[in-house]
């Protein structure tokens, strides 16, 4: 059974920049394609990033060239940092794989406002 444990999240100004972290169980970590998603209230959890196992890298429009996601397959822990945040990046933020998720962590807040 696949365990993803996202943490980092919290509330920053508009501008400012934050690092999320996904701690995974599994030994078969590295060979995993993963992503991180989002969900804002009201909206349908949308992705936000990929990484694979080889290490390229996928980004959603909106986040791109402000957003980079990075993984340790040493550590099973996947990245995601975050710049230049805006107040339309607030959301949870989840870890899973991809394209077909596992079931869902508690995901991390992500609060961007002044």
């Amino acid at each position: 059974q696949v365990q993803l444990v996202e943490s980092g999240g919290g509330l920053v100004q508009p501008g400012g920049s934050l690092r999320l972290s996904c701690a995974a169980s599994g030994s078969i970590f590295r060979v995993w394609v993963l992503a991180w998603y989002r969900q804002s209230p009201g909206k349908q959890r949308d992705r936000v990033a990929t990484i694979t196992n080889g290490g390229g890298t996928n980004y959603a429009d909106s986040v791109k060239g402000r957003f980079t996601i990075s993984r340790d397959n040493a550590k099973n822990t996947m990245y995601l940092q975050m710049n230049s945040l805006k107040p339309e990046d607030t959301a949870v933020y989840y870890c899973n794989t991809w394209p077909i998720p596992n079931s869902w962590g508690q995901g991390t807040q992500v609060t961007v406002s002044s």
